[in-house]
């Protein structure tokens, strides 16, 4: 059952890889470098790792690149390494939102496979841009909406599809944090003045940030597509430019009805993501707090607990496994195991052969479909919440 064994199977070399963004200081490049190293996948031999060159190449050495691989921007990176025989296979890009875009159009020109970080880029323009690119170049495109790594998130996506929730008629999903309740942009704390900037984040604050994250895996696990929505997106912390707390109903595709709330400023909430998902025959809730269970009650039974690797686990979720029940697996495993997909879809691509249709990961169709998202709940709020379509 677990996925260690099948990710070394036929003593696979490590794809090369490179990493824009990530550098001293930086929290989110920290934890792609434990992801991609779980399953053994992956060789970080380059890195553009900071705006500032000098910094970008202090963080190189720290890491254990290379000199003449450290690279004080991404263009040179791209360049260079799309030269070199042993040049990196794919690239990971970490940086602010704003710089999602104008980086992954000069790996894939360069003929290099993408892995970024959501939301995709600022504006839907620019991530249709990019979609059309990815289709013309024909790399692999990974979005690393982590969350739906997880194996019973799988599960859940598996018995959805499989009809064991009858007819989808309520989708609600949340994510809630309060690390934002005070202005902590204003001290200069990094990871918040990027987030709360407009020209680094784009349009979107928290919706950007986490909202994405929670709308995405109601898609993912409901196999719905949004139709409309209605936006409320407000800034409770005097001084702030962007939104810190999000409230969204939703209307699916097909007639289903939902609701999305996302908050960085919900006191007492570390990151509470959680999901429910309700049918006709039967519902399922899920909470990354106790992300190896998940709830299923069939209508008129009892509630059941699904557990990862014990009884009623699904093939789905037994691939994505890689320990005993009873051991925890978590946020670092889900982000793994959508490495460990970009590494089974790259070394396909390089064979020049489809991968297995088991490999689920999220694409840039899934990054444009945030954007749009994030645009029409933008636009329903600034409308006074009128219903919107989406894209």
């Amino acid at each position: 059952m677990a996925i260690e064994a099948g990710n070394k199977a036929g003593g696979h070399r490590r794809i090369r890889l490179g990493m824009v963004g990530g550098g001293q200081g930086a929290f989110i490049g920290a934890v792609h470098r434990i992801a991609f190293r779980i399953d053994d996948q992956f060789e970080l031999v380059a890195g553009a790792l900071a705006s500032d060159p000098a910094r970008a190449k202090a963080s190189a050495k720290e890491l254990g690149i290379a000199a003449d691989r450290a690279y004080g921007s991404f263009e040179e990176m791209a360049r260079s390494e799309a030269a070199r025989a042993d040049g990196i296979e794919a690239v990971s890009i970490v940086t602010p939102n704003h710089m999602h875009g104008p980086v992954a159009k000069a790996f894939l020109e360069a003929g290099i496979h993408v892995i970024c970080d959501k939301p995709l880029t600022t504006t839907v323009a620019e991530a249709e841009e990019l979609a059309a690119l990815v289709e013309k170049t024909g790399k692999v495109f990974v979005v690393t909406h982590n969350y739906a790594g997880y194996p019973m998130i799988r599960q859940a996506r598996a018995m959805v599809a499989s009809g064991d929730l009858g007819e989808i008629r309520l989708v609600q999903a949340e994510y809630l944090q309060d690390w934002l309740t005070e202005r902590l942009e204003a001290t200069g704390q990094k990871q918040a003045a990027w987030r709360t900037d407009p020209a680094r984040s784009g349009a979107g604050g928290c919706i950007g940030d986490i909202g994405t994250h929670a709308y995405h895996l109601a898609c993912f696990v409901s196999g719905l597509e949004l139709d409309a929505l209605l936006a409320q997106l407000s800034t409770f912390v005097p001084g702030r430019l962007l939104d810190d707390d999000v409230q969204i109903l939703l209307r699916w595709k097909g007639g289903a009805k939902g609701m999305l709330w996302a908050s960085q400023v919900a006191v007492g909430n570390e990151n509470g993501l959680k999901l429910r998902v309700h049918g006709t025959k039967g519902g399922l809730e899920w909470a990354q707090s106790d992300p190896n269970y998940l709830w299923f009650t069939p209508y008129g039974q009892p509630k059941q607990l699904l557990t990862r690797g014990g009884a009623g686990a699904l093939p789905d979720a037994g691939r994505v496994t890689r320990i005993p029940s009873g051991h925890p697996e978590g946020y670092l495993e889900g982000f793994a195991t959508i490495y460990a997909e970009a590494a089974r879809a790259i070394r396909a691509a390089t064979s020049g052969v489809k991968p297995d249709p088991a490999v689920i990961y999220p694409t840039v169709h899934d990054g444009l479909a945030g954007m749009k998202f994030i645009d029409a709940a933008v636009r329903s709020s600034a409308a006074d919440g009128a219903w919107v379509r989406v894209g």
